[in-house]
């Protein structure tokens, strides 16, 4: 799939490294093109208060884009960058 940057995404598995977790949601920040292999986005997740928990660059694979039944849902985790 095709991300355009500043657009939300879905994260289909955990990235345990970082404390995301499937189905957590970020915005599109960059992308990378590198021939031969899977485009790349670099994905930024915020708390609900608009701090950045997080910056990852993730295969597009790994993505997908909200649909209307997703559901938000809250977890508390004390994470920081």
């Amino acid at each position: 799939m095709d991300f355009q940057l500043y657009t939300d995404v879905v994260l289909l598995s955990d990235v345990v490294e970082e404390h995301l977790r499937l189905g957590d949601v970020g915005t599109v920040v960059e992308r990378h093109d590198v021939p031969g292999l899977e485009t790349g986005y670099s994905v930024e997740f915020f708390d609900m208060l608009g701090s950045t928990i997080a910056v990852v660059t993730l295969p597009g694979s790994m993505l997908r884009a909200p649909t209307h039944g997703d559901i938000p849902f809250v977890r508390s985790e004390a994470v920081t960058i």
